[in-house]
């Protein structure tokens, strides 16, 4: 697998030294640069310093967990893409990480393969990968150009509102 940026900086925040090394070792392998944090207070400090282009996060951490790490990333106004990875799978813990911010959510134990998928496409997706490639969001519109969608917004529209260029098949077939 090549990923898409080469040399993303990745943070693991991980107390589990084993789990830690092995995910330090398959990202490294797929050409990221890995930097390892093993408390929630020293994660914390590494985001906010070294800036990385993503960031895993256990949940379960030392000095405070993962939940506050993220709130604060957040609240600095930090926002490279976060994926928890925790072994705390119930619905409610989910939903708590979505709501403070987390851009995915995987349970221990996990796939590897899947977990590197998941990391390359949340890299795909960050405004920094987007910058870089000069990628935009682009929007679509339905049919009969009643909902435009993007990446990024969704709302109700025309394709009189939404701009000259865009015309339903209905429109175009004409």
């Amino acid at each position: 697998m090549e990923t898409l940026i080469r040399d993303a900086r990745v943070l693991v925040v991980e107390d589990n030294p084993d789990l830690a090394f092995g995910l330090r070792n398959n990202l490294e392998i797929e050409g990221y640069e890995v930097d390892v944090a093993e408390s929630g207070p020293g994660g914390l400090e590494r985001a906010r310093e070294g800036n990385p282009d993503l960031v895993i996060l256990d949940l379960m951490l030392p000095g405070f967990d993962g939940y506050r790490v993220l709130r604060a990333l957040r609240e600095d106004g930090l926002a490279m893409p976060v994926l928890i990875l925790t072994a705390r799978g119930e619905e409610a813990d989910k939903v708590r990480g979505f709501r403070l911010g987390a851009d995915d959510y995987v349970t221990k134990p996990f796939g590897v393969l899947e977990l590197l998928a998941r990391v390359e496409a949340l890299l795909r997706r960050s405004p920094k990968y987007r910058a870089e490639s000069g990628t935009a969001p682009r929007a679509r519109c339905s049919a009969v150009a009643t909902r435009c969608r993007s990446r990024q917004w969704s709302s109700t529209c025309s394709s009189r509102s939404f701009g000259a260029g865009v015309r339903s098949r209905r429109d175009s077939s004409s």
